[in-house]
């Protein structure tokens, strides 16, 4: 996401650019001069397509701004979860120490030189993201069965939480990603 927002803060700024740049060299033929005569204002103004165009062309850049917009407001991380207590409260834990205790325990896995993980959803549901890098003598599958069985669940049963959907990718040291639900 940090590309894309990148790119159309580099666009927009190459608009705005162009189009300061477009209004001074327009100032300079004379002082009263206009950056559009009235002839060129209505030259494309009887055209059949230039208002379907113009309205069609400004409904996407619309469209766009409010899609970059909401993108900006999207959480990607979790800051916290809810660990529910017994009495009916519950307490916060913090999204980075789930993290840093799912990666360390998957680090600590047979075969798993290094791991990634990164909460997101809900603080009542969270998820949970898990990049697995495999050494030589890693059996996928059979990490794929401790990841389960030994990290998510003691993460969850630790946490108090009914459920810790994960979505794990795992890549050898010397191959490409492969993706595992």
């Amino acid at each position: 996401m940090r590309i894309v927002n990148r790119a159309l803060l580099g666009v927009l700024g190459l608009t705005l650019v162009g189009a300061g740049a477009a209004v001074l060299l327009a100032g300079r033929r004379s002082p009263h001069s206009v950056l559009l005569t009235r002839a060129d204002r209505v030259r494309w103004g009887a055209e059949d397509w230039w208002w379907p165009g113009v309205i069609a062309a400004l409904s996407v850049l619309v469209l766009l701004a409010l899609w970059w917009a909401l993108a900006q407001l999207r959480r990607r991380r979790l800051d916290d979860v809810l660990v529910p207590l017994d009495d009916g409260t519950g307490a916060r834990l913090r999204g980075r120490a789930l993290e840093a205790a799912l990666r360390a325990d998957a680090e600590s896995l047979t075969g798993v030189a290094h791991a990634h993980v990164h909460l997101h959803g809900r603080r009542a549901a969270p998820r949970a993201r898990v990049g697995l890098v495999l050494d030589a003598r890693a059996e996928p599958m059979a990490t794929l069965r401790a990841l389960e069985a030994e990290t998510l669940t003691q993460a969850r049963t630790s946490a108090g939480l009914p459920h810790l959907p994960a979505e794990v990718r795992l890549r050898s040291e010397h191959h490409g990603a492969e993706r595992a639900r």
